[in-house]
């Protein structure tokens, strides 16, 4: 698909959701114009790109996460190494089965690449025999950038998920998957009788990888716990599901593994490249994952 044509296709898909959006700046409404940008009644404007995403950031953001980083999950990804976790999360929706079945609209506040939310839509499709809109937003151009030319079939947004570009009770779906939350914006964007499925590393995650690099496997527990209970906190947790399992990654995989997370940022150098030179490595998967109500 052209650019040209990308642009194209979602300038339609935006047009025909133009009440999902408001403006992150003065918070009022936001129209179509031309098919080039998204503008409010106060002339603020964002503008989409050739690629086919909106940008809602009023400068560039200085993000953790490089081009390299995302290329990688993005393999990690269609590896089948979350398979599992998509899975469950999928049927987990269907079997809810209260969010309408004319359209289903699903976001991902800090979508990163984009390929978690393809993957779930993917399978809600087939799983709920409905039309599923998915809407990714990250601070990360690069992400959006791989996201938008990889899935062309669903919104995606360059945005601060503390100043949202999106109107109040839009989606009856929200994601936040191994990514930082804002509760307050999740509150006011997620429907009244929406669900928020957030996921987080469980104390086993990736415990081969921490053990290679740095000798230890404990710490993930703690930080997992503080995480849920801030959850708690915010959201009424109506359900919660342990995804564990082992994948055995070879060589060119377990390269974009290391590539694609946090831990081997600051790492020893010896120890990381003894990890890089493995031929195959076992590696555990596991994911808490938390599915929270608007409190009462």
């Amino acid at each position: 698909m052209s650019k040209n044509s990308k642009k194209m296709r979602s300038a339609g898909l935006i047009a025909a959701h133009e009440e999902m959006f408001r403006c992150p700046i003065c918070q009022s409404g936001m129209k179509l114009a031309d098919g080039q940008s998204l503008q409010c009644s106060r002339r603020h404007s964002f503008d989409l790109s050739r690629r086919g995403y909106l940008n809602f950031l009023s400068h560039p953001a200085k993000a953790k996460y490089d081009k390299q980083l995302f290329e990688s999950r993005k393999r990690i990804c269609s590896s089948g190494f979350f398979e599992l976790l998509h899975e469950g999360i999928s049927e987990r929706i269907a079997q809810e089965g209260s969010f309408g079945s004319e359209l289903i609209k699903i976001a991902d506040a800090g979508c990163g690449e984009g390929s978690h939310l393809a993957r779930i839509r993917e399978k809600l499709i087939r799983k709920m025999s409905a039309p599923v809109l998915g809407v990714g937003a990250d601070i990360s151009k690069e992400g959006i950038l791989l996201a938008a030319r990889e899935h062309p079939q669903a919104i995606w947004c360059v945005a601060d998920i503390a100043r949202s570009p999106f109107a109040d009770r839009q989606f009856p779906l929200l994601l936040n998957m191994l990514s930082p939350s804002n509760y307050a914006e999740f509150r006011r964007i997620l429907a009244d009788d929406g669900m928020l499925i957030k996921v987080i590393p469980g104390s086993g995650y990736l415990q081969e990888l921490r053990s290679a690099l740095y000798g230890q496997t404990g710490r993930q527990g703690d930080a997992s716990a503080d995480t849920e209970a801030r959850f708690r906190e915010h959201f009424a947790l109506v359900d919660r599901e342990s995804v564990r399992c082992i994948v055995t990654l070879d060589r060119p995989a377990t390269l974009h593994l290391v590539r694609m997370t946090p831990l081997s940022w600051q790492a020893d150098e010896e120890r990381l490249q003894k990890v890089m030179e493995m031929n195959a490595m076992e590696v555990t998967v596991h994911l808490i994952v938390l599915y929270g109500k608007k409190q009462s």
